[in-house]
């Protein structure tokens, strides 16, 4: 067999393996409960060990624990749930009025702790979220028993580096002193791991936010692994009622969708050129604001430097003076609805003038060319997220018993991907998406050009792009198979095909927008899933991401501004 060869037969054995996950997944969310050590478990933990995800580096690994895949998925899960024997995902249901809400620092869901052993999550961005939230709780059982293992002996007594574990997570829970060196040689051992790597791990978890010490996680892991194994209490993942009902009806896509067309038609911009944009809630802004609004604090003319200026994680007055500014200046924002964790901001050109703007961004003729403009701009979705989000926005408003399609003359999509040829930082410009798992493909005529970003020093690649199902969900089998077959992908990510599916419907099919709209998409790499030690579980890009947000930040807005639509 040929190199290609043996790679498609991993790539169809991956592939098929996602397949019996996501089935799994489906089948127990229809159940309503089960057991993640139970026969369904051990379905969905077989299915990923067999994948192997790149994400989840040494998963397969018998005895020794993924440390960054577990700081990985502790930043997208509630703190304190390693704590908890029992999980359930909800829908909206009202616990925000009795509760409050622990929202994971990298993901933005509400979740409720209910007792000391259940955790709530609300789960209200779709199908994406449910099976991102199972695949890392699996993951999470899959190292759990590992702990297990390594704690007790053959006839399950626990061993004395488990009982010094348990003293010291009860000092530090009393506040009392414990010897932290010494402390790490009891949890190199439970872990499987290197001293020097325990204490390596240890540090990354304390830096990270909305999340317990690792001596914490590696005890509770370990000691609801153990009651199951030697005492039969089992832990258990349930789904509510009110979520296996109202799963897959648009309830808070049509919630968000009408609150953003309600504030058009109240400040008379419906009738108005609109043009959508999905980024972060920053780099807009910034682009048309930041070098006015901070002129007498920052003495800089280039964006990118100011840019950076505002990304420092101190300057948080500096970006309060940025969007104050802005709020008098054109923008207005709409927090998010609640159940969609999308928020949105809207610029009203004619309360605009070229004035505001740094040298990079257009502004020849401004006032002429573009003061009828209406800019949404909507922050980042999450996976099947998008379709709902977008769909809705993209259905004709409905006032006074009178259904209004709205003027939308492009939409612009910024995304974060993981990149198959390069390097993190740098840019990919889809010629296609490609939806994994289904035949459905969207090629389509994309106006950000790779020339917009000649001579700005980052690599710049042309190509179908993967909407992917999950990116926990991929190892290199698949992704080189994609990359080195007729495919010639570029790059994976998790909107673009959802993005697609809802822009195409509603220009080709409901004729709801016009047939012309403008698209133009653009993502810069947050990752290599292809290189070991790249991809996200190594860790967010930081300072270097702001060069290729603002680059196609600013692609995107030369391209709406100087644009004849």
């Amino acid at each position: 067999m040929s190199e290609l060869e043996i790679q498609s037969s991993r790539a169809q054995a991956s592939r098929a393996a996602i397949s019996r996950l996501y089935i799994a997944m489906r089948h127990l969310f229809i159940r309503g409960s089960y057991k993640p050590l139970g026969a369904s478990g051990e379905a969905m933990i077989n299915a990923l060990l067999e994948l192997n995800p790149e994400i989840y580096g040494s998963i397969a690994d018998p005895e020794r624990l993924e440390l960054d895949g577990l700081l990985y998925i502790f930043q997208r899960l509630p703190q304190g749930i390693e704590e908890c024997r029992y999980v359930k995902l909800i829908t909206r249901e009202g616990y925000e009025k009795s509760f409050t809400a622990t929202i994971a620092n990298k993901r933005r869901r509400d979740c409720y702790r209910i007792d000391e052993e259940q955790y709530y999550l609300e789960m209200t961005r779709g199908r994406s979220d449910i099976y991102d939230v199972l695949t890392h709780l699996t993951f999470m059982y899959i190292e759990a028993e590992k702990i297990m293992k390594n704690a007790l002996d053959s006839k399950n007594r626990p061993s004395r580096e488990w009982q010094m574990l348990e003293k010291i997570v009860g000092d530090i829970q009393h506040d009392k002193e414990y010897d932290r060196a010494v402390g790490f040689s009891y949890l190199s051992t439970l872990i499987g791991r290197t001293y020097e790597d325990t204490e390596v791990a240890f540090y990354k978890f304390s830096e990270a936010k909305g999340i317990n010490n690792l001596f914490n996680i590696i005890y509770w892991l370990g000691k609801y692994a153990i009651e199951e194994h030697v005492e039969g209490n089992d832990r258990e993942i349930s789904f509510s009622t009110a979520l296996r009902e109202r799963l897959g009806h648009h309830i808070y896509g049509e919630l968000w969708a009408s609150k953003i067309k309600t504030y058009l038609i109240e400040n008379n911009l419906l009738d108005r050129p609109i043009h959508i944009i999905s980024s972060n809630l920053h780099s807009v802004m910034n682009s048309f604001y930041a070098k006015d609004a901070l002129k007498k604090q920052l003495k800089i003319d280039s964006l990118l430097e100011v840019a950076e200026e505002l990304s420092i994680g101190e300057n948080k007055e500096l970006r309060n003076v940025v969007k104050n500014y802005a709020l008098k200046n054109g923008m207005a924002e709409i927090t998010d609805t609640p159940g969609v964790n999308i928020s949105v901001q809207i610029f009203d050109c004619a309360k605009m003038h070229s004035g505001f703007f740094p040298k990079e961004l257009s502004g020849e003729d401004f006032e002429e060319k573009n003061a009828d403009k209406v800019l949404v701009v909507m922050d980042y979705a999450f996976g099947e997220q998008a379709y709902e989000c977008m769909d809705e926005l993209l259905k004709p408003a409905e006032h006074k018993g009178d259904k209004i399609s709205l003027d939308i003359r492009s939409i612009n999509i910024m995304g974060k991907a993981g990149i198959l040829e390069g390097k993190k930082g740098d840019i990919m410009i889809p010629s296609a998406h490609i939806f994994e798992g289904t035949a459905d493909n969207y090629p389509f005529e994309n106006k950000m050009d790779c020339a917009i970003f000649d001579g700005s020093g980052l690599n710049v690649y042309k190509g179908p792009m993967i909407t992917v199902l999950g990116t926990s969900l991929q190892n290199k089998d698949i992704l080189r198979y994609f990359y080195k077959s007729s495919w010639k992908s570029v790059g994976l990510e998790m909107e673009g095909a959802h993005y697609q599916k809802a822009i195409q419907a509603a220009s080709k099919i409901r004729s709801s927008i016009s047939k012309d709209v403008v698209l133009r998409y653009a993502y810069y790499a947050s990752d290599n899933p292809l290189e070991t030690g790249a991809t996200l579980s190594s860790g967010a890009l930081g300072k270097s991401g702001v060069k290729p947000t603002y680059l196609i930040t600013i692609g995107i807005l030369n391209g709406i501004l100087d644009g004849d639509v």
